[in-house]
């Protein structure tokens, strides 16, 4: 399933990310610090949904409530309910 997620308190603006079952593939960001943004999806890649928001959920970025970390692991909840609801 693809997935596109729009963020919300990030510098990055967008997530796009595949999932196979609970597995998280591809992802790629759009906008945000570019280092981050492609060291990121490559240390999620083949983890699980609940592997991911264990890893980076909550992670918040120079004061904010949230970072891009953060906001992957939101979408990729969001990604796999909506899944479950198809």
């Amino acid at each position: 399933m693809n997935y596109t997620y729009k963020t919300k308190g990030t510098c990055s603006t967008r997530i796009e990310l595949e999932l196979d079952g609970n597995i998280v593939h591809n992802v790629k960001f759009t906008g945000g610090c570019n280092g981050n943004l492609q060291a990121i999806p490559k240390l999620v890649e083949g983890l699980t949904v609940e592997q991911v928001e264990e890893k980076i959920g909550g992670i918040s970025c120079n004061g904010r409530p949230t970072s891009c970390g953060d906001q992957l692991a939101r979408a990729c909840r969001e990604a796999y309910e909506a899944s479950l609801n198809a």
